[in-house]
C-alpha cells in the first residue's frame, strides 16, 4: 500500500485571483479528505506574486474545520524568521482544535527573496545560521525537555493538552536529513528542489537515524511535483505552462502561474529551451499510467514511507483532475 499525500503552495493562475487561490486551497483539501490522501500540508512563501500563502498556521485553522479525517500541516513553517516558543504554542492550539491531526513541518529557507525576508523578519533574519538550535528548541519545548537554563524552562506553553502535534523536518540536502536522524524526528525529502541527490539523502537519514521523543523509527516522506492527466496530449499541454513558469523564475520574474494557454503559446530561444531542458527532472507529468509507473519506481529508490504530491498546473480545474487520477491510479479509497 502506497500513502499519499497533498503539497499545497496556494498558487495564483494567470487571470485569477488570490481568493480565487485560497478558494481553491479549501476545495483541494476536502476533495483530498474525501479522496483517501494521507495528510495536506500547506506551503509558507512570502512576497511572490505566483503563490498566496504566507501563513500556514492560519489556512490549517480554516482546512480543518471543513475536512474530517485528513492530517493537517504546514510544509513548512519557516523557522529562522520565528520564536520557537510562538510556533509550539500556535501548533498545540491547531492539535487543541483537531487532536491527532496536525503536523508541524519546519525549514530554513528564507520562502522568497533577501529583501523579503529581512522585511518579515524585520531585519533580522538570520538565514538559517541557528536552525539546528531552534528545531532543538522546538522539540524540547513540545516534549517538556528543555535544558534547566533554558529562558522557557518553567514557562507554561499553552494550551495544555494531552496530544502533541507531529514534528517533521523539511528539507533538500543532505543538511536537513542528517538533522532530522540526529534529533530523532520524521523527514520530508523535496525532490521537487533537488531531483538528483534524493537517494543517498535518504540512505544516510535511515542509517544514521536515532531515536528520540518524536519517533522510534526513521519515517521518510518524498515530496515530489506531479501532473496527472487523462491522456498525454492533455499532460502535454499542462507541461508547457510549467516549462513557461520554469522559464520565468530563471529569470527571475515574479509572475502569476501561467495559464495553459499562455504555456501553449509560449515560443522560446535556445537559452531558454536549456532551462526547461535542465528542469525536467524535478517534475513526473503524464497519464495515470505513465505517472504511477515513475512514482512507484522513486518511492523504491528512496525506500520512501509516502509519497507527498505537489501540483501546480495551469487550471484550478486540472489540478483537481490530477489528484483524482492519483487517487484512483493508486486505489486510495479501498486501502
Amino acid at each position: 500500500m502506497t500513502l499519499l499525500s497533498v503539497l499545497d503552495q496556494t498558487p495564483v493562475i494567470a487571470g485569477h485571483s488570490v481568493a480565487d487561490a485560497i478558494a481553491a486551497t479549501v476545495e483541494l483539501a476536502q476533495l483530498a479528505d474525501d479522496l483517501g490522501y494521507t495528510r495536506y500540508w500547506c506551503a509558507e512563501h512570502h512576497g511572490l506574486r505566483g503563490l498566496s500563502n504566507p501563513c500556514p498556521e492560519v489556512m490549517l485553522a480554516r482546512l480543518g474545520s471543513v475536512t474530517k479525517r485528513i492530517r493537517l500541516g504546514s510544509g513548512g513553517v519557516m523557522l529562522p524568521y520565528y520564536s520557537p516558543f510562538k510556533v509550539a504554542e500556535q501548533f498545540m492550539m491547531l492539535e487543541a482544535l483537531f487532536p491527532n491531526r496536525v503536523d508541524l513541518g519546519v525549514g530554513r529557507a528564507p520562502g522568497g527573496d533577501m529583501r523579503t525576508a529581512q522585511a518579515v523578519a524585520a531585519g533580522t533574519y538570520n538565514r538559517g545560521e541557528i536552525f539546528p538550535q531552534q528545531v532543538t528548541e522546538l522539540l524540547g519545548l513540545l516534549h517538556g525537555k528543555l535544558s534547566d537554563d533554558h529562558l522557557a524552562q518553567g514557562v507554561l506553553l499553552q494550551p495544555q493538552i494531552d496530544t502533541r502535534p507531529q514534528l517533521w523536518m523539511l528539507g533538500s540536502s543532505e543538511f536537513g536529513g542528517l538533522l532530522a536522524a540526529q534529533l530523532g524526528i520524521r523527514f520530508a525529502f523535496a525532490h521537487f528542489i533537488n531531483a538528483h541527490f534524493g537517494k543517498p539523502v535518504a540512505l544516510a537519514y535511515r542509517e544514521r537515524f536515532q531515536a528520540g521523543p518524536e519517533a522510534a523509527q526513521p519515517y521518510l516522506a518524498a515530496a515530489v511535483f506531479v501532473i496527472c492527466a487523462d491522456t498525454e496530449q492533455e499532460a502535454a499541454d499542462l507541461e508547457k505552462a510549467v516549462d513557461l513558469r520554469r522559464v520565468q523564475m530563471a529569470y527571475g520574474l515574479n509572475e502569476p502561474i501561467p495559464s495553459i494557454e499562455q504555456g501553449i503559446a509560449q515560443e522560446y530561444g535556445e537559452r531558454e529551451q536549456l532551462v526547461i531542458d535542465r528542469e525536467k527532472p524535478r517534475s513526473i507529468v503524464g497519464t495515470p499510467e505513465q505517472v504511477t509507473e515513475r512514482l512507484k519506481d522513486l518511492q523504491e529508490q528512496f525506500q520512501a514511507d509516502e509519497l507527498m504530491v505537489l501540483t501546480v498546473a495551469g487550471s484550478y480545474r486540472a489540478r483537481l483532475r490530477s489528484y483524482e487520477l492519483l487517487a484512483e491510479a493508486f486505489q486510495l479509497g479501498s486501502n
